[in-house]
């Protein structure tokens, strides 16, 4: 390895993944400024694909050069392949002038060697694309069109018009959508945003993603970027999967464990926990609003038992609803202003509190009766269990934005 390689290499990024607004560079007068300089920054990540990464290149260089002349770069990140993919590479950038080369040492994965290289682009839109060969060069050009009509991100799908894969076994056709409908389980509000989420080959405007700190995990860094990121309107661009011409395919199943943890951490981490907090806030203060009530229908009333149980808890859901309207879903409540809205809110809340109730006592039965848990124990899963639900079933059903106000 001489020092003529090793200088022309970038220097790998370190810390937190996270992608800046734009790219520090010099300027004409020596000042440090920060801006995007170029249109599009794509990215290759590579492990072993020595004989792959010039053919591509080449193709890349040939559709992007009359499309976005000297306003794009090739940004090769290469995991320090046994083959040396990063030397071979770093060999042929004096032929291809948009080419730059990162040699990773001590770090490994797909996902983040995107994000490495994302760190360091100068473009004002980020990509990527696997250099196998897999995904047809001149997809690229495809999704470009699709940012220019305004998409905050643009993704190469197999499953929309004219796309698909070439020669897939059954069971990798299986597994390719059991992996997708195991997303839409976990995830349904990412996953369920584009057709292939699975795809490794997209691109996204810096700005939906800048200042975000991504962790992703395994090789589908798409859902990170989804799940993470500022997007709005997404395009959506069919291509037809090829098979692999040189080197082999580094899907294991590793990789599907990989994916299953990243789905579960982006899960956690998209979770509405203060929302949720204030949430069992006012749930448990409607306990002490029940019993009080009841205590006064009771014992200063003297109403009959089932009128006073009944009646106290009515309270308490009207007491729960109001505090849940104001305080936890209250920024929610703002965009959905008057009592006719309000009063629909209230008769959703009751009808989840209703099913909360009947899911409460099927749970202690069922857990009392067939798996003979301690009455009191199967009370309290019971309680925590009809909490995410009514947690859950509310946020999804009953405060969101279903109406919008005439201008």
């Amino acid at each position: 390895m001489t020092s003529d390689l090793i200088n022309t290499l970038l220097p790998v990024p370190s810390g937190i993944l996270e992608i800046p607004h734009s790219f520090l560079r010099e300027s004409s007068v020596g000042e440090n400024r920060n801006h995007s300089s170029l249109r599009l920054s794509l990215i290759l990540p590579t492990y072993n694909e020595s004989q792959n990464i010039e053919p591509i290149i080449k193709r890349l260089t040939l559709l992007l050069d009359s499309t976005l002349p000297e306003d794009y770069e090739l940004i090769v990140v290469d995991d320090n392949s046994p083959d040396e993919t990063w030397k071979v590479a770093t060999e042929i950038m004096s032929h291809y002038p948009q080419l730059r080369v990162m040699r990773r040492c001590d770090e490994k994965g797909l996902s983040t060697a995107v994000v490495r290289g994302w760190q360091v682009a100068q473009g004002e839109v980020l990509g990527v694309i696997d250099a196998d060969l897999q995904h047809p060069p001149e997809t690229v050009l495809q999704l470009l069109g699709e940012i220019e009509k305004g998409a905050d991100l643009a993704v190469a799908s197999r499953n929309v018009e004219d796309g698909g894969v070439s020669d897939w076994s059954i069971t990798r056709r299986i597994l390719s959508r059991g992996a997708q409908l195991l997303g839409l389980i976990i995830l349904p509000g990412v996953i369920g945003r584009v057709s292939d989420p699975m795809s490794g080959c997209f691109m996204v405007r810096r700005e939906c993603i800048a200042q975000k700190q991504l962790n992703p995990k395994g090789y589908k860094i798409l859902i990170e970027v989804l799940g993470r990121g500022n997007i709005g309107w997404i395009g959506e661009v069919g291509y037809v999967f090829q098979e692999r011409q040189e080197g082999e395919s580094k899907v294991t199943w590793k990789q599907y464990l990989e994916y299953l943890e990243h789905l579960l951490r982006l899960r956690l981490a998209l979770w509405p926990v203060g929302r949720f907090l204030r949430f069992g806030v006012v749930g448990f203060s409607g306990v002490f609003v029940d019993l009080g009530v009841f205590y006064v229908l009771r014992n200063l009333l003297h109403l009959a038992l089932t009128r006073s149980a009944i009646l106290s808890s009515e309270v308490a859901i009207i007491s729960n609803f109001l505090w849940n309207d104001l305080w936890t879903f209250g920024d929610i409540s703002q965009r959905q202003p008057g009592k006719k809205r309000m009063f629909k809110r209230f008769l959703k809340f009751n009808v989840v509190c209703l099913m909360g109730l009947i899911l409460n006592v099927l749970i202690v039965n069922f857990l009392f009766n067939v798996f003979h848990l301690n009455e009191y124990l199967a009370k309290l899963v019971a309680i925590a269990v009809v909490t995410l639900w009514n947690f859950w079933i509310n946020l999804k059903l009953n405060w969101r934005v279903t109406e919008t106000q005439n201008q």
